[in-house]
């Protein structure tokens, strides 16, 4: 580390996960495992969705958007970490730590954005049937995904500057496996106010505001269910919301659970270990919650094989 009158940093060192030394090996071979499954699970959603027209419908456009982003989320925390563990050097430039809480920032952002929107579409085809065609339309979807996009990068911008204009540091050592936003704003000597305040508003419009949309629109897909006479109605409308549901679980779960759930005794391990589940163990899932439990899904990967063979 290279500090001169102002207390400036030119690096910090990332404690990773709390693992012994002995076990780096085996956990390391074990993330990568997890990373390469996500990359390949995803990128087989996306290659699926593109190849079948009967899949180029709302539903899989999302569902699509949020393979991606998958990928993308995971991949930029777990390369760093996973060189880290395998070269036993926990350094990162500054810069590489602004860009990774950039970079974190937007595609976590897009993920909380996308699943309300997979929400409203469930919510669109169960309870207004009649007019799905008309309201979710090609140019509303990708206007929803634009939106997602824009909202996720001006979010993401505003805490980078505000991060960049904190020059004074007490120290270089980060307690977990990459640059989180509230670990640097905890080393920084600076007045952190504005940065704070920031946080707890524009947490709400990405995190709180996105999870009541979905627990309201579901709130209306349960009562409409309820109203369904059909026993074979129902299970269709369970099975095509029971999927997004899980993810919905899983992600805001791990995050709520992280940010807004007191811990009094091992802070910094409990939040590497709780940010494994969102970044790492829920990007791994999703391709098999929507895979397994999708009948067109493991139908159109049933009929590439078939072909090919």
């Amino acid at each position: 580390m290279r500090r001169d009158n102002d207390s400036t940093v030119s690096e910090f060192i990332l404690l990773g996960l709390p693992i012994r030394a002995e076990n780096q090996a085996v956990y390391s071979a074990l993330i990568l495992a997890m990373y390469l499954t996500t990359v390949l699970g995803n990128l087989l959603i996306i290659l699926l969705i593109r190849l079948d027209s009967h899949l180029h419908t709302p539903m899989y456009f999302f569902l699509s958007q949020l393979a991606f982003t998958d990928i993308s989320f995971s991949s930029v925390t777990v390369p760093k970490m996973l060189v880290n563990m395998l070269t036993h050097s926990q350094s990162i430039s500054y810069m590489g730590c602004v860009s990774q809480v950039y970079f974190f920032i937007v595609f976590g952002s897009i993920d909380s954005f996308l699943l309300p929107s997979m929400a409203y579409d469930r919510y669109v085809a169960i309870c207004h049937p009649l007019h799905y065609t008309i309201i979710m339309n090609l140019s509303f979807c990708v206007l929803l995904v634009v939106i997602c996009w824009a909202l996720s990068l001006a979010n993401a911008l505003v805490h980078t500057l505000l991060l960049a204009h904190l020059s004074h540091f007490r120290g270089n050592t980060i307690p977990h496996y990459f640059c989180d936003l509230s670990a640097l704003l905890k080393l920084s000597s600076s007045d952190t106010t504005i940065n704070e305040l920031v946080i707890l508003v524009l947490g709400n419009v990405v995190i709180t505001l996105p999870f009541i949309c979905i627990l309201v629109s579901y709130g209306y897909i349960g009562v409409t269910i309820l109203k369904t006479p059909s026993i074979k109605g129902i299970r269709k409308a369970l099975s095509t919301c029971g999927s997004h549901l899980c993810v919905v679980s899983l992600y805001y779960g791990s995050v709520i659970g992280l940010y807004c759930v007191p811990s009094s005794n091992n802070t910094n391990d409990k939040d590497a270990i709780v940010a494994m589940m969102y970044t790492v163990v829920t990007p791994m899932l999703n391709p098999f919650i929507y895979s397994l439990r999708n009948r067109d899904m493991k139908g159109v990967l049933r009929n590439i094989l078939s072909r090919k063979k």
